[in-house]
């Protein structure tokens, strides 16, 4: 693992805090639970319910050390006290596509708690690269999957 620090939002830490809580105080004891009765069928050897308990906590464990691993690491910043005139990690950014004129918004957010139906878009992700460091008014080149686009500035907002 890693000992890389995590760039997270105040939100996003406390999100994935409570994903890990669940995991633990709910998941963890139901599966022990669900293995127990399945042992009490007898023979494990060909006990279908045993061995999917037992495949449940594998991935349950494999996802609570995935996330005790990185909030351990977390760069927790309050996205709120930020301020500048150019983007940066935290901002949440008004585009207007400058070919179609549709408006987007999105917030620059650490990659554990990138949700794009949220508008919420990885720091590593093309489109946040392509803005970084760039002020309001300005237009940034997104190469993406259906080709460039070209994304004007219209707002940058620190919450």
């Amino acid at each position: 693992m890693s000992m890389e620090r995590v760039p997270m939002t105040t939100d996003g830490f406390q999100v994935l805090s409570k994903e890990l809580h669940r995991l633990k105080s709910e998941e963890r004891p139901r599966i022990i639970q669900a293995i127990a009765e399945a042992r009490a069928h007898g023979d494990l050897s060909e006990n279908a319910e045993y061995h999917a308990a037992k495949e449940q906590q594998g991935m349950n464990e494999a996802r609570v050390n995935d996330l005790e691993d990185k909030l351990s690491r977390a760069d927790v910043i309050e996205t709120s006290k930020l301020s500048g005139d150019a983007i940066k990690f935290g901002a949440t950014v008004s585009l207007i596509d400058e070919d179609t004129d549709e408006k987007v918004k999105y917030k620059i957010v650490g990659d554990m708690e990138a949700s794009i139906k949220d508008g919420k878009i990885s720091i590593s992700s093309p489109i946040a690269r392509a803005l970084i460091g760039k002020p309001k008014g300005e237009s940034a080149e997104v190469v993406t999957p259906k080709g460039a686009r070209s994304y004007g500035i219209t707002k940058i907002e620190w919450k």
